[in-house]
């Protein structure tokens, strides 16, 4: 404005430099002319003044804003909790009977099979009875065979020939037993996978129920984790999960397979299973911890915005928004209802619509009514 009325001095300096260089003859004519176009000018002014509503005190307070169009957009919310990764099959393996070992044949990182013999415990005096029995046997054997012959021509008791058979039947069950002791003396692998621990030196005493050997089947993956009872009831089998392993920066997609129905009553949370492919760059390892994101809420067609744009007021949530009034960008407050919030996004369900202009910069020091300048 003050380049306007230093326009308006200038041009009155021009007119009448003018009129003094024709050197009128009436001074009052000249002056009288001067004042019109003086008092011609400053209605322009004010028309201009009104038409554009501005002011001298109000020209200079454009705040510069930066906006962001909203956008429908699909939103989720995950829990996050940590997990921790098993095999399909992870067992200690121990032996069936008490006895010193005498041979340990496989050792950490083997690769071993359903079946397969580790160690070998001292079967020495079982050996001696299996062949005291098997000696027993094969005469009671020929007293069988010889008393059945005799009875099939009738000739003996019938006495006779049932105790010969009873005496090799018990003798054959008897060495049924002692072979199925002596095939106890080896430790033997119940699951194809990895011997992960031997616990067992030869000269050590095995006992039952004592781990010997670890045993871990990696061809299917499972992620374990403990949920707290508050989300019992959103999470359920088929729930979409992410599985972030931060020790290699990988993030494998999986689904919720199992979840518990027992509430642990000593910490409050029930235990859901992930199942997991093989995933390149990751190398599996029993017990890896694993950041385990299960998707619990998912909407299409959302509307949400980082969480920071939405303030608070007395009367509730807003956001500042520039809308367009008589051909001026000017700020606006528009109360929101908040949703889900996750990640530092916040779902909004109700108070803005598609095209709707966030100012997502700037908005801290405005006004309702403050006209705008977009960046």
């Amino acid at each position: 404005m003050k380049t306007l009325y230093k326009n308006i001095a200038f041009i009155a300096l021009v007119v009448f430099i003018a009129s003094c260089s024709s050197k009128p003859a009436d001074k009052k004519e000249e002056l009288a002319a001067l004042k019109k176009q003086y008092t011609e000018i400053g209605d322009k002014i004010k028309k201009l003044e009104s038409e554009l509503n501005v002011s001298d005190s109000t020209a200079f307070k454009y705040k510069d804003v930066v906006i962001s169009e909203v956008q429908p957009g699909e939103f989720n919310h995950y829990i996050e909790v940590q997990g921790k990764v098993d095999g399909e099959d992870n067992i200690a393996v121990s032996a069936e009977m008490a006895g010193s070992v005498i041979q340990v044949f496989v050792k950490e990182g083997d690769r071993i099979t359903k079946g397969q013999t580790l160690a070998q415990i001292d079967n020495s005096v079982i050996q001696r009875q299996i062949d005291a029995v098997k000696q027993q046997l094969d005469f009671a054997t020929t007293v069988y065979e010889k008393q059945k012959k005799l009875w099939d021509q009738k000739i003996g008791s019938e006495i006779q020939y049932l105790t010969a058979k009873n005496n090799k039947e018990s003798l054959e069950k008897n060495l049924a037993t002692i072979n199925n002791q002596m095939s106890m003396t080896r430790i033997k692998s119940p699951i194809n996978g990895t011997v992960e621990e031997v616990n067992l030196k030869v000269g050590q005493m095995a006992q039952p129920g004592a781990p010997a050997f670890r045993v871990v089947n990696f061809s299917t993956v499972k992620i374990m984790a403990d949920i707290a009872e508050v989300y019992a009831a959103k999470i359920k089998t088929g729930n979409t999960v992410k599985v972030f392993f931060p020790d290699f920066n990988k993030e494998v997609n999986s689904s919720v397979r199992f979840s518990s129905k027992y509430i642990n009553p000593v910490n409050r949370t029930f235990t859901v299973e992930m199942r997991l492919g093989p995933t390149a760059g990751v190398e599996y390892r029993a017990n890896m911890l694993a950041v385990v994101k299960i998707n619990d809420y998912s909407k299409r067609d959302a509307i949400s915005l980082p969480i920071n744009y939405v303030q608070d007021s007395p009367s509730g949530k807003y956001v500042v928004l520039a809308v367009q009034e008589n051909g001026k960008t000017v700020a606006r407050r528009q109360k929101v209802e908040l949703g889900q919030n996750y990640n530092g996004l916040a779902e909004i369900t109700s108070g803005l619509k598609k095209g709707d202009k966030v100012i997502t910069s700037g908005y801290n020091s405005l006004v309702e009514g403050q006209l705008l300048k977009v960046l």
